[in-house]
């Protein structure tokens, strides 16, 4: 069996993926309320353009490594042979690609037998990446800054000065409980963001533009790349006490505030 690739080459050809990805959804957007179908629940939406896009990336990623295996939101699945799977969301944020908000983002993570060890996220309308390597740190590239710049997380003092980042599931009785979670939370940081894209909130995280970012739910596409990168920029991130990331909740802290955070969140979901 090959050698299996450096998590540097993995990085490589998925942010290539990414950007292939990223310039077939700028230029098909303007269509895309042409074609939506539901999932989930009637907010729960998905367009050709998702579609389209895991066809893309999986095509050029199995094209590259036939012997992989792919996680894909839209149904792309495989199992692959070399211990090597990647995982794709082809755009996190549809509900802003369908409103031209700027906060949608092509995902792809790669794992190596069962870890991620390279990730990539772009923005696809501001153009920003956020890529990380295990071990080998988290960076930024933007059309204003096309050298990657390392990304650190930020040092928030207290709780009370504490940016904090959620989002919201798409089950009426789940956004109840997330709504009442929040209205506790709100008093007692800085304040809250909803940006609408879990994949954009964990780079935000490491990029120091919040300190803090929770949710309930999500799936391996939606955090797989955005959590490495998040925990590579120096972010803790965890789960509630005594459960693992994202099972149910996702949590990704600056160190500063991570214990009385991750305690404080503990207690409003008890």
């Amino acid at each position: 069996m090959p050698a299996t690739p450096s998590p540097a080459a993995l990085l490589d050809l998925a942010v290539a993926a990414a950007g292939e990805a990223a310039a077939l959804i700028a230029r098909e957007r303007a269509g895309v309320a042409a074609e939506v179908d539901t999932k989930s629940s009637p907010t729960d939406v998905v367009t050709a353009v998702d579609r389209a896009a895991e066809e893309l990336i999986t095509g050029r990623l199995l094209g590259a490594r036939p012997g992989d295996g792919v996680l894909g939101e839209e149904g792309a699945s495989r199992t692959g042979s070399s211990g090597v799977r990647w995982v794709v969301d082809p755009v996190d944020g549809t509900v802003n690609l369908l409103y031209g908000l700027p906060a949608f983002s092509v995902s792809i993570a790669a794992e190596v037998d069962g870890h991620v060890v390279a990730g990539v996220v772009q923005n696809v309308l501001t153009g920003e990446r956020y890529t990380a390597t295990a071990g080998g740190g988290a960076h930024l590239t933007s059309p204003a800054e096309p050298e990657p710049v390392r990304l650190s997380v930020g040092s928030p003092v207290s709780l009370e000065q504490t940016l904090v980042l959620t989002g919201f599931g798409y089950r009426v009785e789940q956004r109840r409980v997330q709504g009442r979670v929040v209205a506790e939370l709100l008093p007692l940081v800085r304040d809250i963001r909803r940006h609408g894209s879990s994949a954009l909130d964990l780079c935000t995280v490491a990029a120091g533009r919040v300190d803090a970012y929770y949710e309930e739910g999500l799936k391996p596409w939606d955090h797989a790349a955005g959590a490495l990168v998040a925990a590579e920029a120096g972010a803790v991130v965890t789960g509630l006490p005594g459960r693992p990331f994202a099972d149910p909740l996702a949590i990704a802290v600056a160190p500063s505030v991570a214990a009385p955070f991750v305690d404080l969140l503990s207690r409003l979901h008890s």
